[in-house]
């Protein structure tokens, strides 16, 4: 390996450290407890070296985002991947997502609460960000319905989707009907 291949792959190393280790504090502490000097004081490096990777804690949340959006499609393909069925397909969606966005708050607010600098629903959305759409789309087209554009009904879908998420979290709703809630979506939504 070369001395080039070698501070290439160092570098990559940090970044990855600072991303984790912001997404560590976040979901222990909260956003507001991320700062750059604290991530530089966890991670052990200077600020300079936080900022010769990241502008500042917009970028990061955008790293943040990035990095849970990848797995957000990860998991919603599995999730879909083993149900039977149309129905059983998006039930299956359903519930991923709103694990997905319990289990992961920070991560979700990063991804959808927080300004991190990324674009969505555009021509410069950043990759992973479309496969996250993409994940929804492919279970959601097939439930459309007749003469209903399949990306907007997965727009449709996600918002109601994110709705439940956000208000389950901020107790607006009670989370023991979290599975109704679902099935109701489901059978008015969805064209099975």
């Amino acid at each position: 390996m070369s001395l080039q291949e070698r501070k290439q792959r160092e570098r990559a190393d940090r970044a990855r450290l600072i991303v984790a280790t912001a997404r560590e504090l976040a979901e222990q502490q909260g956003w507001e407890a991320v700062t750059t000097r604290r991530l530089a004081e966890r991670i052990e490096y200077s600020q300079p070296v936080l900022y010769s990777h990241f502008r500042g804690k917009r970028e990061i949340i955008g790293a943040v985002a990035l990095e849970g959006a990848a797995e957000m499609a990860a998991v919603l393909r599995a999730a879909t991947a083993v149900a039977d069925g149309p129905r059983a397909r998006v039930v299956a969606l359903a519930r991923a997502y709103l694990d997905f966005a319990e289990h992961n708050p920070a991560v979700y607010d990063a991804m959808f609460q927080l300004d991190g600098g990324l674009a969505f629903a555009r021509e410069d959305t950043p990759a992973p960000l479309k496969d996250a759409f993409a994940a929804l789309l492919e279970t959601l087209a097939e439930v459309a319905g007749e003469g209903v554009h399949p990306a907007l009904f997965t727009e449709t879908f996600w918002a109601a989707l994110h709705g439940l998420a956000t208000l389950t979290r901020a107790g607006r709703l009670p989370p023991e009907h979290t599975g109704p809630r679902v099935e109701l979506l489901v059978d008015r939504l969805a064209v099975l």
